[in-house]
Parts: structure tokens; sequence; C-alpha cells
């Protein structure tokens, strides 16, 4: 894999776990305010697919190593 072909998926890295953590942040602020469950549950599914993605992400900048 080349530089920039890391440093895109870096960046790509660093837009998700922003994504994430603003999603984080207004589940919470859902929570506080009593919102509905159905809602919460949907925004915490999108949530989940954000982290799916940025463990699939990070696995294609992590190098294989054989113990």
């Amino acid at each position: 894999m080349s530089d920039q072909d890391q440093a895109d998926i870096r960046l790509a890295v660093a837009r998700l776990k922003q994504e994430h953590m603003d999603f984080d942040a207004a589940i919470q602020a859902m929570i506080q305010v009593g919102c509905d469950q159905l809602r919460i549950q949907r925004m915490k599914k999108k949530k989940l697919v954000i982290k799916d993605k940025l463990i699939e992400l990070e696995d294609k900048i992590t190098p294989d190593i054989i113990a």
C-alpha cells in the first residue's frame, strides 16, 4: 500500500472517529431529553455501523504480524 493510500485511510479514520463521537453526544442528549426509544435505537445502530467501518479501515493500515 502506498503512502498516499495510507494517508487517505488515516484521514477517513479521523473523520469517522469524529462522526462516532458526534453520534455518541447526540444519543446522550436524546436520552437526557427523554426522546423516543425507537429513535435512540436507530441512532445507536448508525453509530455501530460507523464503528464497524472504523475497524475495517484500521485493519487495512495495521500490518499483519505473525506471532
